[in-house]
């Protein structure tokens, strides 16, 4: 029976990449604790299944007394030196027993521990990988797509994943064998198992794009200070470079767009706005705006951060942007609320006023 037991403990071990090792220590535990209630629950079980050595033993201690008061935990000298000849009270021998006796439960617990020792396995192999990839650009494949919800199920290595609806781009179709890149916010260990969040809006996304695609970013040369996104329609994102020589900007963009236009084909056609960061928030308001040109930024609070911001007529609706988008993302990438005015003063100290804050 060992050998068969330590043959089905290598190949279980090799398909399901779990240890025989690990399996074994397993199963030595649960053994110990089913052949306890056989000696009325005293801890006076062990096993020992060594897989190198292909050593499989369950032994019993009991201690020899001159009169049982435990038939569990003593045993009498005469019968004690069948095991040990030497064996005198008050000694504690060791009697090994025959694994032949207890060959159904062993196959039980077997059974239920490698299953049980599998899950924990994978378990512990999915959290660690999700916890390496934390805040990070992953690639995943889609398995399937949950027609009620639209969540969508993901492998990634040799883990599954969830983007839910929530976190897809609006309007992107997912495709099942489809290749995504999606952005691990966060992981947590939950009762049902790690669990990953995946995201496709966040802008963390975007951020690691930029990285991959461009090494000066990568490299710490130019450093990207805020973003802000409407997922599927638009990022507004602030560069940086302490070298006065370095164009962030240009870098991001590369020859020709050819960066920039990478990242863009990624996210199915959002916009991407890069534009310059600057420790002077009028400076730093002023393009966030872009591509409206800005006349002037009258900073009216510091705490909270709001200003007014003075734009020619032609190009208010520009600022204003699409539903108010260009200037609630620029508010977003600067942290400052902003009152967009005409030059012409159109607006009335009393009439409404376009307004957007983060």
């Amino acid at each position: 029976m060992n050998q068969e037991f330590f043959d089905a403990l290598r190949v279980m071990g090799e398909e399901k990449k779990v240890p025989p090792e690990y399996l074994a220590e397993k199963i030595a535990n649960a053994i110990v604790i089913a052949l306890r209630k056989d000696y009325g629950g005293r801890d006076i079980v062990s096993c020992n299944i060594d897989v190198e050595k292909e050593i499989f033993t369950v032994s019993v201690k009991k201690t020899v007394v001159e009169e049982i008061e435990d038939e569990y935990a003593e045993i009498l000298p005469a019968d004690a030196k069948k095991y040990d000849s030497k064996a005198m009270v008050g000694d504690t021998i060791e009697i090994l027993l025959d694994t032949k006796q207890f060959g159904r439960i062993v196959a039980q617990t077997a059974k239920h521990v490698i299953r049980q020792g599998i899950r924990e396995v994978e378990r512990d192999r999915t959290l660690a990988e999700f916890q390496s990839r934390n805040r990070e650009l992953v690639t995943a494949v889609v398995q399937r797509i949950d027609p009620k919800t639209g969540n969508a199920t993901l492998s990634i290595g040799q883990s599954e994943a969830v983007l839910p609806k929530l976190e897809q781009v609006p309007d992107e179709i997912l495709h099942e064998g489809e290749h995504i890149k999606v952005y691990i916010v966060d992981v947590k260990d939950t009762e049902r198992g790690p669990k990953a969040m995946l995201s496709r809006t966040h802008p963390g996304l975007v951020k690691r794009l930029f990285e991959m695609e461009v090494p000066e970013i990568y490299e710490g040369i130019i450093e990207i200070k805020s973003i802000s996104r409407q997922a599927g329609s638009r990022t507004k994102m602030a560069v940086y470079a302490a070298d006065p020589e370095i164009d962030a900007v240009g870098a991001c963009i590369g020859q020709r767009g050819a960066r920039v236009n990478k990242i863009v084909e990624e996210l199915a056609g959002e916009k991407i706005d890069i534009v310059k960061y600057s420790e002077d928030p009028v400076a730093f308001i002023s393009e966030a705006l872009s591509p409206a040109k800005v006349l002037s930024v009258e900073i009216k609070s510091e705490d909270p951060k709001v200003c007014r911001v003075t734009v020619p007529d032609s190009q208010l609706s520009l600022a204003i942007g699409n539903k108010g988008q260009n200037v609630r993302l620029a508010a977003r990438l600067t942290g400052w609320k902003i009152d967009i005015r005409p030059e012409s003063g159109f607006y009335g100290e009393e009439e409404e006023e376009e307004t957007a804050e983060d």
